[in-house]
């Protein structure tokens, strides 16, 4: 888990583009005023739909590849030799 920033909004303000870049690398932020905790910048859940497209993307990749005539079983037994 990435660390949790602590930061004061004036802070926030001027240094918002690297704050987001952390939050898209899964830091969270806590943004204070005068010391006080008054919001948290966490990252978005993951996009549900884009991760079944990648998966969907994976199959529908893996359909027709072949490895050759020689079976998984063989080509592992080759490695070891």
């Amino acid at each position: 888990m990435n660390a949790m920033i602590r930061m004061g909004t004036y802070e926030v303000r001027t240094h918002l583009a690297r704050l987001l870049a952390e939050v898209e690398r899964g830091s969270s932020v806590v943004i204070t005023r005068h010391g006080r905790e008054i919001a948290r910048l966490v990252p978005a859940p993951p996009d549900e739909a884009s991760t079944q497209t990648a998966i969907d993307d994976l199959l529908r990749a893996r359909k027709g590849t072949r490895r050759g005539p020689e079976s998984v079983r063989s080509m592992i037994d080759e490695g070891r030799r």
